[in-house]
C-alpha cells in the first residue's frame, strides 16, 4: 500500500512538472507583456489605437482588429503614432515602442523596446489625465521623442529606445507637460518655478539635440555606424 502511494505521488509530480515550468515561464514574461493576434496578416493598411487597457492594431478599411498588445498590471494612457511605430505611455510610467509593420506574433519581435521613467508612474497614478502631452516628437520625422515629466525631460531615439539626453528641472521648478508648443523646429516647454526659486526664464526650448542654448555642442543622434546628419557632434577648434 505504501509503495503504491509513493508511486502515485511520483507520477503526479512528473505530470505536474510541465505545468509548473510553464507557469514559471509565464511569470518571467518581460514587463508583463502579452500579445494576441486575431487573424492572419492581410494586405490592407493597418492603424493603431488605444482599446481598453491595450494597444490595438486594426484594418483601416474594415475596422477589424488584427492584434492587441497589453501589459499585465498596467494600462495604456497615451499613444504616439509614427510610421511603423506605436509609442505607448503606460500607467506605471513605462514607455514602449511597438512595431506596427512587421507581421509576427511574438512579443520579443513585435515590441522593440521598454523604458521606465523614474517617478512618472506615481505622478500619473495621482491623475491619469496628466498623460496628455507627456509624449512629444522632437523632429518632423519623429526620429526622436521626448518624455516630459515634472522632474525631467528624457529624450529617446525612436529606432532603438536609446536615451540620448536628459534635462532635469532645477530645484523648486517643474516641467508642465500640459503646456507645450511646437514652433520653428523647437519644442517649447513651460517650466514654472515657485517661491524663492522663481527664474526670469520659465520657458525652455528643446529639439532633438537637447536644450537650445547659444554655442551648444551637442552629441548626434544617428544610429551607431551611421554618419551624423543632424548637426550634432562636438566641434573641436584647430590647434593654433
Amino acid at each position: 500500500m505504501e509503495r503504491t502511494r509513493l508511486a502515485l505521488t511520483a507520477i503526479v509530480a512528473v505530470l505536474a512538472l510541465p505545468l509548473v515550468t510553464a507557469a514559471r515561464h509565464a511569470d518571467r514574461a518581460p514587463y508583463g507583456d502579452h500579445f494576441h493576434r486575431f487573424a492572419a496578416p492581410t494586405a490592407g493598411a493597418a492603424a493603431v489605437r488605444i482599446r481598453g487597457a491595450a494597444v490595438e492594431a486594426y484594418d483601416r478599411g474594415t475596422g477589424a482588429p488584427r492584434w492587441t498588445y497589453g501589459r499585465r498590471g498596467s494600462r495604456v494612457l497615451a499613444l504616439y503614432r509614427a510610421p511603423g511605430h506605436a509609442v505607448a505611455l503606460w500607467a506605471d510610467g513605462m514607455v514602449t515602442d511597438t512595431d506596427t509593420d512587421t507581421d509576427t506574433d511574438t512579443d520579443a519581435r513585435r515590441v522593440r523596446w521598454h523604458r521606465a521613467v523614474p517617478g512618472l508612474g506615481a505622478w500619473l497614478t495621482a491623475s491619469p489625465a496628466r498623460a496628455a502631452g507627456v509624449l512629444q516628437p522632437l523632429d518632423p520625422d519623429a526620429t526622436m521623442l521626448a518624455v516630459v515629466a515634472p522632474e525631467r525631460v528624457s529624450a529617446f531615439r525612436v529606432a532603438d529606445g536609446d536615451l540620448r539626453w536628459l534635462l532635469p528641472a532645477p530645484g523648486g521648478c517643474a516641467f508642465d507637460p500640459a503646456r507645450t508648443a511646437h514652433t520653428a523646429g523647437a519644442l517649447l516647454l513651460a517650466r514654472p518655478c515657485r517661491g524663492p526659486h522663481r527664474r526670469p526664464r520659465e520657458l525652455v526650448a528643446v529639439d532633438g539635440l537637447g536644450e537650445i542654448t547659444p554655442g551648444r555642442t551637442p552629441l548626434g543622434n544617428d544610429l551607431p555606424g551611421r554618419r551624423r546628419a543632424d548637426g550634432g557632434g562636438n566641434r573641436v577648434a584647430r590647434p593654433s
